[in-house]
């Protein structure tokens, strides 16, 4: 079912504000999807969160040469393996 008319979006001030609108708002009503085009922002940097994470001395030594092997910071290396992970996650959750 395909929606003639749009709402307008409201304005919002702030980066909570758009947040906030757009966690509850279907954004269908707003946006004619059919219209967009795919773009890349090489720029655009992810918002980061540092966290503390316990780990075994054995796995983080584990961890450092793996990532020595590859040449990567095994920091890197850890997001890399978490964000996999999480594909697969999503994936079996679409698939069941």
């Amino acid at each position: 079912m395909r929606k003639t008319t749009l709402k307008a979006i409201p304005e919002l001030k702030t980066e909570a504000e758009e947040f906030e609108f757009w966690s509850k708002a279907d954004s269908t009503e707003y946006v004619d999807w059919s219209k967009a085009e795919r773009v890349k922002l090489p720029k655009l940097k992810p918002t980061l969160r540092t966290i503390s994470v316990r780990l075994p001395v054995s796995m983080v030594e584990d961890l450092k040469i793996l990532a020595n092997r590859r040449d990567v910071p095994y920091q890197s290396l850890l997001k890399v393996f978490l964000a996999e992970r999480l594909e697969q996650e999503r994936a079996k959750r679409k698939a069941g």
